[in-house]
């Protein structure tokens, strides 16, 4: 019971003395940006992502997608990133398998192949003929819509893996045959294997942005 009608307003009238933490709440609502002064790495992730963002926006057809660029845009971030880490040395590179590029490619197919084939059937049919094909060639040409289709997250999964394992592979036979080489042969040896590294940097961006791109295509052919 209140001793007096001031005494909710007494700073020490809880056991634990905690009413002054109430003026600190505040902080819990700030954002994170809020503490921060956005540095020219801020500035560079933010132009990239917007960048992204624009580009998988035209891709799409589709405007009832909305939100999906951000998909494809992480998509393409993650790829992207476990390429670059596999450069460098004692990490695993976990895009050179196909453990890891199937289980990216085989859920968004299927997601694809299931909100078409469910909402827009006739659509997804007339994709199996193409247009203006002569009619005698029509069974054999939509024998080879339905496989290219089907083999599209293998084709995606295996374009990843065989272009980050083939420069790796050549990266580590070249440099397990420096120390036969003479002290000239490696300098040689270096600087191929600085050019095949800036090389291996220039593949690991190409093939996010390709497997991203590809699979914003597929998506916007089911609509």
């Amino acid at each position: 019971m209140m001793a007096n009608l001031f005494s909710s307003f007494d700073p020490a009238t809880t056991l634990f003395n905690l009413n002054w933490t109430s003026s600190l709440l505040m902080l819990l609502l700030l954002p994170l940006n809020y503490w921060l002064i956005p540095s020219r790495w801020n500035l560079i992730w933010n132009k990239m992502s917007t960048s992204i963002h624009n580009e998988f926006k035209t891709l799409i057809k589709n405007k009832e997608f909305k939100g999906s660029t951000l998909i494809f845009a992480n998509l393409f971030i993650f790829i992207m990133f476990n390429n670059f880490l596999g450069l460098f040395p004692y990490i695993f590179t976990s895009s050179s398998h196909m453990t890891l590029t199937l289980s990216l490619s085989l859920p968004l197919w299927m997601g694809f192949m299931l909100y078409g084939w469910s909402l827009h059937t006739t659509h997804m049919f007339a994709h199996l003929v193409p247009q203006g094909a002569p009619s005698v060639l029509l069974p054999f040409l939509v024998i080879v819509e339905t496989i290219s289709n089907i083999i599209r997250p293998g084709t995606l999964a295996i374009r990843l893996t065989a272009n980050m394992i083939a420069g790796h592979l050549l990266l580590t036979l070249l440099g397990n045959s420096g120390p036969s080489l003479s002290l000239a042969l490696i300098n040689v040896l270096i600087i191929a294997q600085l050019a095949l590294l800036t090389l291996e940097s220039a593949v690991a961006l190409i093939q996010a942005y390709v497997f991203s791109v590809l699979t914003t295509l597929y998506s916007s052919e089911t609509s």
